[in-house]
């Protein structure tokens, strides 16, 4: 009890100035509405109260005191009292990841069985279900990069949109992952809550290579090629870009790998540090506000 007590504060304070104004309200409709006080102006004080007669003692339940009360407790409400901390709800939520996937002919490749392309969806299923509930975008990339999907939490809409992916809907041939890795990197800092960028690629262009620059979000490359094939361009890239290099097992090993690394890369101070957060107890003072409101429905309460 006594740690709720020296706990209790205010999250909004200031609001507790707007009590001035009502107090003030409050006092000058006494003032108006005390029919001696215009007598005291002409009557001596002494003699005043033997002359008024047949005064009833007034009612302390009148519309301005009870103005007063609600004035009150409603800057009370908005101001947050607050004394307890709970959990915050995005303290322990997985950051958002950006995939970048490539779709160009090389992708559809039959060395890792049905394809490149194929593999890399099996991949990214096996991904979302291992965080399931985290947010994760797609952007599409051959010669030119294209967002399919800004961060959504469903992930069955981003699996379903990249099974529509191929190689023939791509406006131009060739290999753009310098700017996809860039346009991840722009959608990520939109959206505000960290995150990770994650390229599924078989290969990289060499001129892709001198133009990657480390990127603002921490990234990781899933090489999409067998496990005996030496990843060549694309060590490259991960050493320019700053990323780890995930190399594809027919286990889930990879997936995990990468799991594990959105996870912990992509998180920043802000959301990690928010552990607990003040709970406001305000709003339970609205239905008993709600109650004095009404008596301003009753016939003659103003008056009275």
């Amino acid at each position: 009890m006594m740690e709720a007590v020296s706990a209790f504060h205010f999250e909004r304070p200031a609001w507790l100035l707007l009590l001035l104004p009502a107090l003030a309200l409050w006092l000058l409709q006494r003032r108006i509405s005390d029919a001696s006080e215009r007598w005291r102006r002409v009557i001596d004080p002494v003699l005043l109260r033997h002359l008024l007669v047949g005064r009833e003692q007034p009612s302390r339940a009148t519309p301005n005191a009870l103005f007063l009360l609600a004035a009150t407790l409603g800057t009370i409400a908005v101001a947050g009292p607050a004394w307890e901390l709970e959990p915050s709800p995005f303290a322990d939520a997985r950051p958002p990841a950006m995939i970048v996937l490539k779709v160009t002919p090389s992708m559809t490749t039959d060395d890792l069985a049905p394809t490149r392309l194929d593999r890399a969806r099996q991949k990214l299923s096996d991904l979302l279900g291992l965080r399931e509930g985290a947010a994760t975008g797609l952007i599409a990339y051959s010669g030119t990069s294209h967002l399919v999907l800004p961060p959504t939490p469903d992930g069955s809409v981003v699996l379903d949109l990249a099974k529509a992916l191929s190689p023939g809907i791509m406006p131009k041939e060739g290999d753009d992952l310098a700017d996809a890795v860039a346009l991840a990197d722009t959608v990520l800092r939109g959206h505000r809550r960290g995150g990770s960028i994650l390229v599924m690629a078989d290969a990289v262009a060499g001129e892709q290579i001198a133009r990657l620059g480390s990127a603002t979000h921490p990234a990781t490359i899933l090489a999409l090629m067998p496990p005996d094939r030496d990843p060549g361009g694309l060590a490259e890239a991960a050493r320019a870009l700053r990323a780890d290099l995930v190399t594809t097992t027919l286990s889930q090993g990879d997936v995990e790998a990468i799991a594990r690394r959105l996870d912990r890369a992509g998180r920043i101070a802000e959301v990690a540090g928010e552990g607990q957060h003040w709970v406001e107890a305000g709003y339970w003072l609205t239905p008993l506000l709600a109650l004095l409101t009404l008596l301003w429905f009753r016939r003659g309460w103003v008056l009275a």
